[in-house]
């Protein structure tokens, strides 16, 4: 914005009619081609040759001024162009820390779903590991009790009481397949 009032002033002065033009210390104004020294049209009084030197002044001077008024608005442009691209990085910037947020996020649900799923699967082999060992005491336990039967060992209280613990391990094979079968 000030660089446009700056542009906006500049161009104020070139379109003015009269500019002040300073050559060999006096100053003088210059409007169209007539030269004014203190207000006073001296136009007529100076000779061709000191005319000539002062409207090559004014026409440097103008030409200069032209130049600064062109650097300005180049420079202003320039600017313009390096505000965006700094917004245009400031912007990528954040789609970029953005997506890192994102791609952290995601990370850490993979880690969670793998947790999960190790879990998951710890408690159906530690399920696959009861009802062997379950299996394994009931089959063990029926094999002594046969054997103890076939040679007569057991007494009518000791049967019963094989019975029962028999009965006791088949409920903990069936409580253990049914854990299994959930899993």
């Amino acid at each position: 914005m000030k660089h446009w009032i700056l542009l906006l002033f500049l161009g104020l002065g070139f379109c003015g009619y009269s500019q002040n033009v300073e050559h060999e210390g006096v100053k003088y104004e210059v409007k169209g081609k007539a030269i004014y020294k203190d207000g006073k049209d001296i136009t007529n009084t100076l000779s061709a040759e000191k005319k000539q030197e002062i409207i090559a002044v004014f026409e440097k001077t103008k030409a200069s001024t032209i130049e600064a008024a062109a650097a300005a608005k180049q420079a202003a442009k320039e600017q313009k162009e390096a505000e965006k691209a700094a917004a245009k990085l400031i912007k990528e910037q954040k789609e970029a820390e953005k997506a890192i947020k994102k791609a952290e996020k995601a990370q850490k649900k993979a880690e969670k779903d793998q947790k999960r799923a190790e879990k998951e699967l710890k408690r159906k082999q530690d399920a696959q590991d009861d009802f062997e060992k379950a299996s394994k005491k009931l089959q063990q336990n029926q094999d002594k009790y046969e054997k103890l039967k076939r040679k007569g060992k057991l007494s009518p209280n000791d049967e019963e009481k094989w019975l029962k613990k028999l009965e006791n391990y088949r409920e903990d094979l069936e409580k253990a397949k049914k854990i299994l079968s959930k899993s």
